[in-house]
């Protein structure tokens, strides 16, 4: 049986490094698992009748249900979310108050996508002046955003945006409303619609959780690799010292 001898510096790099590369591999897991709840959810509640808002804002959990509206836009507070791509297409996403007929709540209702192709114009977009009936979805973003650089309150509208927090424009405008995004369906008020669900499918996750594990893998093995060849090595330089003073 060989001894194993890899080393101090060895043994501290593999100590410090392989429960970092573990751990990042089965937070890849976790959110695998997380992302293929978040789909099962959304396609469960997509095949679901809408409700109405008043039965809506009373959800403990109201991800992904379909909601019918009854109402007006508010065209004097519209957000553009920034930073949005379509087929390789710079552009924003146009977000405006509406307020629910039936219910009395405002609710902040994405309309889609449009380009912005030069930042030197406007971004043009038209708000309906009538009352209409809508179909939309609740959209709860899977984790935190970061935004940059927004608007300060109480600057000029639109207000440029990277990421939307309703609860924070209610207060703002002193309203009661809706403390989540709306997202449109296909209608009268539209402009396009193809969001994805979440923006890294579970399959990705895994992807990048095989490659941690990977990692992992090859430091272990290098490191009895290492730890069994410097034995071998001491063993001859070990012979060739005692053959030299013997001669």
């Amino acid at each position: 049986m060989r001894p194993f001898r890899p080393g101090l510096v060895p043994t501290l790099v593999v100590f410090a490094l392989l429960p970092g590369l573990i751990a990042l591999g089965c937070w890849q897991l976790r959110r695998a698992e997380e992302k293929r709840q978040l789909l099962d959810s959304y396609a469960e509640r997509r095949i679901e009748a809408p409700v109405a808002v008043a039965q809506l804002v009373q959800l403990p959990d109201p991800a992904f249900y379909r909601v019918r509206l009854f109402g007006q836009f508010d065209p004097e507070h519209s957000l553009l979310l920034d930073n949005r791509l379509r087929d390789g297409q710079a552009g924003v996403e146009l977000l405006q108050p509406f307020h629910d007929q039936a219910s009395g709540q405002w609710l902040l209702v994405n309309r889609g996508w449009l380009p912005w192709p030069d930042r030197r114009v406007p971004v043009r977009f038209d708000t309906p002046a009538q009352h209409l009936a809508l179909q939309a979805t609740v959209y709860v973003p899977p984790g935190s955003s970061f935004q940059l650089h927004p608007d300060p309150p109480g600057g000029q509208w639109p207000h440029l945006l990277t990421a939307v927090d309703p609860a924070q424009l209610w207060q703002q405008l002193a309203r009661e409303g809706f403390a989540h995004e709306l997202r449109l369906e296909p209608g009268p008020a539209s402009y396009r619609l193809d969001w994805p669900v979440v923006a890294m499918g579970p399959e990705k996750h895994l992807g990048y959780a095989v490659q941690w594990f990977a990692l992992s893998t090859a430091l272990v093995l290098l490191y009895l690799y290492f730890g069994w060849h410097n034995d071998n090595k001491e063993k001859r330089h070990g012979r060739r010292h005692e053959s030299t003073g013997r001669a």
